[in-house]
């Protein structure tokens, strides 16, 4: 597969200075509907990537463009980087909300911002990308994976239990105390029947039991009385329990897990 029609030297990179942080917001968005592609929209749309203002712009475009932007503004200047990725989510588009997922500083993301981008997301590839990017980075992803995997929106519990997800995977500094207390929520919203819900949680099981082996063993049992439950519930929370349970103890009790943990 060929590369897109991306230039070497993007054409916004000489607006991007410090100092102009909402040039070079307005400019990437432009330059992101220079590379707007229909074709890859209706793709998109086909693994459930939809939202109000989709262009089709790959991911590779987006993040060269947001790697551009940082080095013209400047790494180290966050205030310049925060103002520009505040322009690019207010703006609505699709991947201009990913790419300010990249640009922004989460020394500045305050918990208002994460409350206010939180809900209104509207595709299940911001969300993890949002996550994956900059929330699980700030102070306040601990506290927020746990307050979101309780609320009943759809993307905004997802976005907890990604948060889970990507903490157990880039906090090496995280305890298995830390981590644990994941676990009761994630058997709690197992049932959750929505689709985009219960691959995060089942995500999250599978990350956190493979961060180390006593964690191993207790999302396992986790999984377990997953499994169990599901004859007490409603045939599509049934569904989605056994789901979650079967997928997760595939995985974790796979050889390749149990290797990498110096468990076989």
């Amino acid at each position: 597969m060929t590369e897109p029609n991306l230039p070497a030297e993007p054409s916004f990179a000489l607006r991007c200075l410090p100092g102009t942080s909402a040039a070079c917001a307005d400019a990437l968005l432009r330059e992101l509907r220079a590379h707007a592609n229909p074709d890859n929209v209706a793709g998109m749309a086909r693994y459930g990537i939809r939202g109000s203002d989709v262009l089709g712009v790959n991911m590779p475009t987006v993040r060269r463009l947001a790697t551009e932007a940082k080095r013209s503004l400047g790494r180290g200047n966050i205030t310049e980087r925060h103002a520009a990725a505040d322009r690019l989510w207010r703006s609505g588009v699709h991947e201009a909300r990913i790419m300010a997922a990249l640009i922004d500083a989460p020394e500045l993301v305050t918990a208002e911002q994460m409350e206010d981008w939180v809900a209104q997301i509207d595709s299940w590839d911001v969300c993890d990308q949002l996550m994956g990017n900059l929330f699980d980075k700030t102070p306040l992803a601990w506290e927020k994976a746990a307050g979101w995997a309780e609320r009943d929106e759809e993307f905004v519990k997802r976005a907890g239990f990604v948060l889970m997800t990507q903490l157990a995977v880039h906090d090496k500094k995280a305890s298995d105390a830390d981590l644990a207390p994941f676990l009761p929520l994630i058997e709690r919203e197992a049932r959750d029947e929505r689709n985009f819900v219960k691959k995060a949680v089942n995500w999250a099981l599978r990350q956190i039991g493979k961060r180390s082996p006593e964690l191993h063993a207790a999302a396992i049992e986790s999984a377990e009385r997953i499994a169990a439950s599901a004859g007490s519930l409603e045939p599509d929370q049934a569904r989605a329990a056994r789901w979650v349970a079967a997928d997760a103890l595939r995985e974790l009790r796979s050889d390749a897990v149990r290797e990498r943990l110096g468990l076989a």
